[in-house]
């Protein structure tokens, strides 16, 4: 790939991605949505996270690891947890982060 398809490349994308996040706002405020639809674009965020975490918790080395050997699983595991529990965002990811590493650095 040369430099000018590079730019180019980069460019479009520029292009595309401004272009459609310019026409929802600029329509946001002549276009009113139902209100379940309203109430159910609040759950995509949650939802492309979980897509986002869950096969890197699960999947390591190119093969399903749901033992308890796992550190990804463990941290994830107790931020589930403490999460129900507390309901307090950062504390969450600190107990999740100092699960995964010790559990990490117990099982290398």
């Amino acid at each position: 790939m040369t430099l000018m398809d590079s730019v180019l490349v980069i460019a479009g994308m520029f292009v595309v991605t401004f272009g459609v996040r310019f026409m929802l706002f600029a329509r946001a405020h002549k276009v009113s949505m139902p209100a379940f639809l309203d109430r159910a674009l609040k759950f995509v965020p949650v939802a492309v996270l979980t897509s986002i975490i869950t096969p890197m918790i699960f999947v390591s080395e190119h093969r399903m690891n749901a033992s308890f050997e796992n550190p990804w699983l463990l941290g994830a595991l107790a931020a589930f947890f403490v999460g129900l529990w507390r309901q307090q965002q950062l504390l969450t990811i600190v107990v999740g982060v100092v699960v995964f590493f010790a559990a990490k650095y117990a099982f290398s």
